[in-house]
């Protein structure tokens, strides 16, 4: 059987692509010079500009030197990785092509293309639409939040499987929270070959952490009303066996 993917009331492309580069803590910039990885080094503006802060005899400050003006000639990669420990960890990976100018001792990123990759495929996002385009408001907590999620409450988990529907539940192992944004969570469904994800809605946005607590605890109330998935039934029958 396949796997299954629902990703309804989902965050836009663009909106999707500046929560990744608000929440990357590293940035891998391949340019004339060669390839070279940055970690804590990177800022973002409000309308999505990347402003790198180098050392002064880093190539890449060269290279924005002498580089024709406006021609593009670096790619920064930004690659967003669960935070619990799952298979395929990589959820997606958001490109930016350019070039770079110098501004006040560090390097501005212009950018020229904007590509976001994930399991679903890859799209290009408009420059216009990614400038004025906004983070998800839960994109920087969503680490803590999950991790949080996973290792003190594996029974809230496990009761959330309820409403997955049973079919992608058929063969699972293990079931991890995967992401979490205003929209909805997802989970991860691990088999034994193979894994699917399937994502459980809010019937609001949450666009605040008091917001995003009401929205789970609705999510908990109406689990709790389920039924428990025969799948899981007969996993933990097995396992106690």
């Amino acid at each position: 059987m396949g796997d299954r993917h629902t990703w309804t009331a989902a965050p836009a492309a663009a909106e999707r692509a500046r929560s990744v580069l608000a929440a990357a803590w590293s940035c891998a910039v391949t340019a004339e010079g060669g390839r070279e990885e940055f970690v804590g080094a990177h800022s973002v503006t409000e309308d999505g500009r990347v402003i790198l802060c180098v050392p002064e005899d880093s190539t890449l400050v060269a290279a924005a030197i002498c580089a024709p003006r406006g021609e593009p000639s670096a790619v920064l990669e930004f690659a967003d990785v669960a935070p619990v420990p799952v298979r395929n960890r990589i959820r997606a990976r958001l490109w930016i092509a350019g070039w770079f100018a110098p501004k006040d001792g560090d390097l501005e990123f212009k950018a020229t293309r904007i590509v976001l990759r994930e399991p679903s495929g890859a799209v290009v996002v408009g420059l216009d639409e990614f400038a004025a385009a906004r983070p998800d408001p839960l994109a920087t907590a969503e680490s803590r939040l999950l991790t949080h999620l996973a290792d003190a409450h594996p029974d809230a988990v496990e009761r959330l499987t309820r409403l997955v529907p049973h079919d992608s539940l058929h063969g699972a192992v293990r079931v991890q929270p995967l992401a979490v944004d205003r929209h909805g969570l997802t989970l991860r469904i691990e088999r034994a070959r193979g894994n699917g994800d399937v994502r459980l809605t809010f019937h609001k946005p949450a666009d605040d952490m008091a917001q995003l607590t009401e929205r789970m605890h609705i999510l908990l109330s109406q689990a709790s009303a389920a039924s428990c998935p025969r799948a899981l039934q007969r996993q933990r029958t097995d396992g106690d066996g």
